[in-house]
C-alpha cells in the first residue's frame, strides 16, 4: 500500500505561478510512474502530466509549456510547478502513481485561479 499527501494547492490570480509537491510513503516498490491529475467543478477526472521512473514525459495539450512536472526519487516526491495560471486551471489536482497501473491516489489539493 501506498500514501499520497498533496500539498501547495491554494488561490492564485490569472498568470500567476503555483507549485504542488506530493509525496509518497508506505510500500515504495509499487511506485513506478508518478503524475498528476485533476478534475473540475462538473467535469471527469483529466491527465495533467506523467513522469514514469524511466522514459519521456507527458503532458496534457492545454498545459503544454505552462506546467512543467518532475521528481525527487530519494525523497519519493513529484512536483507539478504550475506557470501563466488560467480560470480554466481551477480544480482539484491529484497525485497518483503506481508499478503497472496508477493504483493509488491522493485525496487531492485545491487549486483556484481567479482575481
Amino acid at each position: 500500500q501506498v500514501q499520497l499527501v498533496e500539498s501547495g494547492g491554494g488561490l492564485v490570480q490569472p498568470g500567476g505561478s503555483l507549485r504542488l509537491s506530493c509525496v509518497a510513503s508506505g510500500s515504495i516498490f509499487e511506485i513506478n510512474a508518478m503524475g498528476w491529475y485533476r478534475q473540475a467543478p462538473g467535469k471527469e477526472r483529466e491527465l495533467v502530466a506523467i513522469i514514469p521512473s524511466a522514459g519521456i514525459t507527458v503532458y496534457a495539450d492545454s498545459v503544454k509549456g505552462r506546467f512543467f512536472i518532475s521528481r525527487d526519487s530519494a525523497k519519493n516526491t513529484v512536483y507539478l510547478q504550475m506557470n501563466s495560471l488560467k480560470p480554466e486551471d481551477t480544480a482539484v489536482y491529484y497525485c497518483t502513481c503506481g508499478r503497472v497501473s496508477f493504483d493509488y491516489w491522493g485525496q487531492g489539493t485545491q487549486v483556484t485561479v481567479s482575481s
